[in-house]
């Protein structure tokens, strides 16, 4: 790829296990970037399929950091920013597509608003490119992250920029000085919700996160993941969230909602029991009770990093 002094290197992280199937797509759709000062890295987490050799073979400018165990998407991606150079981080799932200016275009975002440290990107489906699949994250005052736009159809209600709870972890850049500062992923989320919980520490330490809706990813929606898996790592992580990283006038404002969400999640899983995602999820809810006093020594150190302000907090929270 070219090379240009004058900007910022931006290292590209691509966690994969078990993607070779994807790897033309992206990162054909990674050598076609405008942006000139790029290094891309691909943390294999242990695949059973060809995807380290395909690697090898087709993209030989690809770096791979190849892991003995499958460390999920936090850990894997936590060993791909160990192994980067770049003074902003990039993170694209394996079974995505960028535009061609999606890297030019996140850069301008962080050069034009100074106080982010996080840019989100514009997510469409892969096979529907008209449809979004987020538009950035939001996090309500009962304890749930959403995407913003998901499942609508794009016709310009979301091409302004804006600033957002955070961004979606699956096309997201971070500026290396934010995460030297509040920390990588928390690698004991495995996988799922660990864009929110970082999201929460940036907040707290005073970044914001901008969306930028010229940065375009085409995403095949959970490819290589969701179902069973999705849905016990967000029935377990929602709480390891909430615990974590809500500050504690949240609670006592809003603790009706939260508990009732949780509640309300418990009981659509009994009551559709013979499915095994809702079973799932109820198993990840029960699994987070055991580790509520983990989570309680971890958020003594979260909100002791907190320079916001409670109405600057609310005013994040839909």
């Amino acid at each position: 790829m070219a090379t240009d002094n004058r900007q910022p290197l931006i290292s590209v992280i691509i966690p994969n296990w078990n993607g070779a199937r994807f790897m033309p797509g992206v990162l054909n759709s990674l050598a076609a970037q405008t942006y000139p000062r790029v290094e891309v890295i691909v943390v294999d987490n242990a695949s059973a399929d060809d995807s380290v050799a395909l690697i090898e073979r087709e993209y030989p400018w690809v770096r791979q950091v190849l892991l003995d165990e499958n460390r999920g998407l936090t850990g894997g991606v936590n060993a791909g920013i160990a192994a980067t150079r770049g003074e902003i981080i990039a993170l694209l799932n394996n079974d995505a597509e960028a535009d061609p200016a999606w890297l030019e275009e996140l850069a301008l975002a962080l050069d034009n608003y100074p106080e982010a440290g996080a840019v989100a990107s514009k997510m469409l489906l892969y096979d529907k490119r008209d449809v979004l699949n987020s538009a950035g994250d939001f996090y309500t005052v009962a304890g749930e992250p959403g995407n913003r736009g998901v499942w609508e159809r794009d016709e310009g209600q979301y091409d302004d920029a804006a600033y957002v709870f955070s961004g979606c972890g699956g096309a997201v850049a971070y500026r290396r000085a934010m995460l030297d500062r509040i920390g990588l992923f928390d690698e004991s989320l495995f996988m799922y919700c660990e864009d929110v919980d970082l999201g929460w520490r940036a907040q707290l330490a005073g970044y914001k996160t901008v969306y930028t809706p010229r940065a375009r990813i085409y995403h095949r929606l959970s490819a290589t993941g969701g179902g069973v898996i999705a849905s016990y790592y967000c029935g377990r992580n929602f709480v390891h969230v909430l615990v974590k990283d809500v500050p504690g006038f949240v609670w006592r404002r809003h603790w009706p909602r939260i508990l009732g969400a949780q509640l309300r999640h418990a009981w659509e899983s009994v009551r559709h029991l013979g499915e095994p995602a809702a079973r799932a999820r109820l198993r990840g809810q029960l699994a987070a009770l055991a580790r509520i006093p983990r989570w309680l020594r971890q958020r003594r150190v979260v909100q002791a990093t907190r320079t916001v302000s409670d109405e600057y907090i609310e005013s994040i929270l839909v």
